[in-house]
């Protein structure tokens, strides 16, 4: 699954195609993805592309009659195309732009989304209940510290909550267990505010550098050019199981947390 360095990527590599840029068609050859795409999404032909921001996993396009609101899923991709390029299997979703470039959204499990809102998007109901962003001065330790004290689950599955942070996926939430020395299946409110001072400064600096990266190159991702990420070249935990601990030797032991796989060093992370 695309995860926030992805999307981040995705957002960065297509923005300069829609900034501005007035939409002059949609098209839509699949209107069953996760939800039926809602046919008021077509109140945006003819008007410009306003902005094209994220809000954790979610890319929004904003015009003037509302926001197109983006999500990839399992599988989803976006790309930039030249009008005029057929369309190939699983591509559902064009908008098509004065400037002669599609946005095209590809996604063959369907588990994405296009959906429209003319609400103030924030209060959209994907979008409502979101913790803050992990990059953004509103994500302290302080807060997670505060949020934690709370919460007596594992520390990993705490930080993928997307109410408390958003964007801190399977692999970075891995990455950024391991640089802090904590195991995942510690407690969350047995975790030292020290620690956690170092956590939220791990969690913010493995996820810029992903992004800095372009991704993580995991399965078929591409970002709006179809370059994959690189930043699987630097994982120091996940997916590593049975190999040796780059900073003590020790092989790095896989387990199940949440029903999502977890990868830590047994040496490293207490």
């Amino acid at each position: 699954m695309p995860e926030l360095p992805e999307v981040e990527t995705s957002r960065r590599g297509i923005e300069p195609y829609l900034q501005q840029q007035q939409i002059v068609e949609i098209v839509v050859r699949q209107p069953k993805l996760r939800w039926p795409v809602p046919e008021l999404i077509q109140s945006c032909v003819g008007l410009p592309v306003l902005s094209v921001s994220r809000r954790a996993k979610y890319l929004l396009l904003e015009t003037e009659a509302g926001h197109i609101i983006i999500h990839l899923g399992m599988s989803g991709s976006l790309r930039i195309v030249q009008q005029g390029e057929p369309a190939a299997k699983h591509d559902h979703v064009d908008i098509v732009l004065a400037n002669t470039k599609v946005l095209r959204l590809n996604d063959p499990r369907r588990f994405g989304c296009v959906l429209f809102s003319q609400l103030p998007v924030e209060q959209h109901p994907l979008l409502a209940s979101l913790g803050p962003e992990p990059l953004s001065e509103a994500f302290t330790s302080d807060y997670l510290q505060a949020q934690a004290a709370k919460r007596s689950i594992a520390i990993k599955q705490f930080i993928m909550d997307n109410k408390v942070v958003v964007g801190v996926g399977n692999i970075y939430a891995n990455e950024a267990l391991f640089r802090t020395g904590i195991h995942p299946k510690r407690a969350a409110n047995k975790v030292s505010k020290v620690r956690l001072v170092e956590l939220t400064a791990h969690i913010k600096q493995v996820l810029a550098e992903a992004i800095k990266q372009g991704g993580t190159s995991l399965k078929d991702f591409t970002n709006a050019e179809g370059k994959p990420g690189y930043f699987k070249q630097t994982l120091a935990v996940y997916g590593r199981e049975g190999e040796s601990c780059d900073n003590c030797g020790e092989l790095i032991k896989a387990l199940r947390i949440g029903q999502r796989n977890t990868f830590y060093c047994p040496h490293c992370q207490r």
